[in-house]
């Protein structure tokens, strides 16, 4: 049964994925944003917020240090998910559409990459760096942390090319045959389309952390390896989608964004209620989100694409890698 649950689960959350990524793209362009603002911050922030509930709840509402395991690893298992499973699939995408596409290779916007990922690695470095620091000083850290995300939404707000109705939108879906839907619907669309994809993801959730139970897995693992998998769909399906509809600078800009987000405000949350004394396994994992990031960063930045193949072996390298050490006990 819980098996069923999570494939209906995953029906739904792709179901309201693809009306989420036709809504916002609309919004974009009624709001006249720039292109890299509509997949860096409106999709991003989206679609973060499944996943950004779990360590709010786990550390707020929660009790006990089972509590704030759970919500120190699902702070450090967002990050790690979308710097290796993300990327993977989004090579994977690539490879399977090279010839719809003239080659397995993504072609975003290589400013607004290089500008998503270089905040990342800032903001993910300052908040694993907290953890050395005395108590004292990291409320620093939490303002900077804050005061960058701001910096970072101001800049991808002016940054990049407008969106325009001519961008090969397609039609508004909850009104495929109105040529100029009006912004309240527009806006039902998206709200509707993003508790669609919450209540999948909340089913998933459950459904994934039942398994995780009944397998006796650690609270901080689940929250670092398993949960994300699950509240990590949103980000991942509307990235594919766009992948698939050509549109790589939203589909690259909805998982760097996410990152962004994840890097910054969340961490900031971890900094300001818990110990944020951080195991050998969540140091792992960020010295690999981190490492993902830079080759990505350093490869956009020399070629001005990314290569479906280096991110799909990449990603899928990285992650194997950490699992095999979590189940071997090398952390």
């Amino acid at each position: 049964m819980v098996y069923l649950f999570l494939a209906a689960s995953l029906v739904v959350i792709l179901v309201g994925a693809k009306f989420f990524t036709n809504g916002i793209e609309w919004l974009g362009v009624r709001l006249g944003l720039a292109r890299g603002a509509v997949g860096s911050v409106l999709a991003a922030i989206g679609t973060a917020l499944p996943e950004t509930m779990i360590p709010v709840v786990a550390i707020l509402m929660g009790h006990g240090q089972a509590s704030h395991d759970i919500g120190v690893g699902a702070i450090l298992g967002a990050p790690f998910m979308l710097s290796t499973v993300g990327f993977m699939l989004a090579g994977l995408m690539a490879l399977l559409l090279i010839r719809r596409r003239r080659g397995a290779v993504l072609r975003p916007d290589p400013t607004l990459v290089r500008r998503d990922l270089g905040f990342f690695l800032v903001a993910y470095s300052l908040a694993i760096g907290a953890a050395f620091l005395p108590h004292a000083l990291r409320p620093v850290i939490v303002v900077l942390l804050l005061g960058a995300y701001i910096g970072f939404v101001a800049l991808a707000l002016s940054q990049g090319e407008k969106c325009r109705e001519g961008d090969d939108v397609g039609p508004l879906l909850a009104v495929p045959r109105m040529a100029n839907p009006p912004l309240a619907i527009i806006l039902l669309q998206v709200f509707f389309s993003f508790m669609l994809i919450l209540g999948g993801a909340k089913v998933f959730v459950h459904g994934i952390g039942s398994l995780a139970e009944t397998f006796g897995i650690a609270p901080f693992i689940f929250a670092l390896l398993i949960a994300p998998v699950a509240t990590e769909m949103p980000e991942l399906f509307n990235s594919l989608i766009w992948i698939r509809e050509g549109k790589d600078t939203l589909a690259i800009g909805n998982i760097t964004g996410a990152m962004v987000f994840q890097s910054s405000i969340v961490p900031a949350i971890g900094i300001s209620f818990t110990a944020w004394e951080l195991t050998p396994a969540a140091f792992a994992s960020a010295a690999l989100a981190l490492t993902s990031a830079w080759i990505l960063f350093l490869s956009v930045r020399r070629r001005g694409y990314l290569f479906g193949p280096l991110l799909f072996l990449m990603g899928a390298g990285f992650y194997a890698f950490f699992v095999t050490m979590v189940l071997c006990g090398g952390l």
